[in-house]
């Protein structure tokens, strides 16, 4: 998510983050009302209504219409349908962590892990062994074809038991096999 997106997602949760905004919203779901009519119903002065409907005016969450004198205000539906398509989803809430659940844990699980270029220990962890891979998939260039006696070698520079991670990042797809000959599969996504 880049950075105008959040911004205007932080802005609609701070204008969201008010229990009278909110319980406003809830009677404007309903009905269309004055300030008058919302400052009986909430037990609150009519400048402090006012004062909360211009947030959610800002934030395009309520709609006035003026009958003469008086103001009234009804829920944009509209408004909340869209931001409840672009801000909403379980694709946009996963974006607000890219790059540091990526970048960062899988930074402090190699540190965590190796002494300087060695791995300590295999993980049990299913993602911290998938961190792992990654990283032993990293020491192999990709468009370079290895001899399995070349793998063995790279490997054992980390680890001594290199067979076990050669059947890792072949069954992981992180490394590829025919005949003897090893090679780096590209990740999904990436243009390597």
């Amino acid at each position: 998510m880049g950075q105008e997106e959040l911004k205007r997602m932080l802005d609609f949760f701070k204008g969201l983050a008010d229990e009278n905004r909110l319980k406003m919203l809830g009677l404007l779901a309903n009905q269309e009302y004055s300030v008058d009519e919302l400052a009986t119903l909430l037990n609150l002065k009519p400048p402090t209504v006012s004062h909360h409907l211009t947030k959610l005016k800002t934030l395009e969450l309520v709609e006035m219409q003026a009958e003469g004198n008086t103001h009234f205000y009804r829920l944009n539906t509209s408004t909340l349908s869209a931001v409840n398509k672009l801000l909403l989803t379980q694709e946009r809430m996963a974006s607000l962590v890219d790059g540091i659940e990526g970048d960062e844990w899988e930074k402090r699980v190699i540190r965590d892990l190796f002494d300087g270029a060695r791995l300590k220990a295999v993980p049990t962890n299913t993602k911290k062994r998938a961190v792992v891979l990654k990283w032993f998939a990293s020491q192999f260039e990709y468009g370079m074809r290895y001899q399995e006696a070349e793998v063995n070698e790279i490997i054992k520079r980390h680890h001594p038991d290199w067979a076990f991670w050669r059947r890792e990042l072949v069954g992981a797809r992180l490394l590829a096999r025919e005949r003897g000959i090893y090679w780096r599969i590209p990740e999904e996504g990436s243009k390597s």
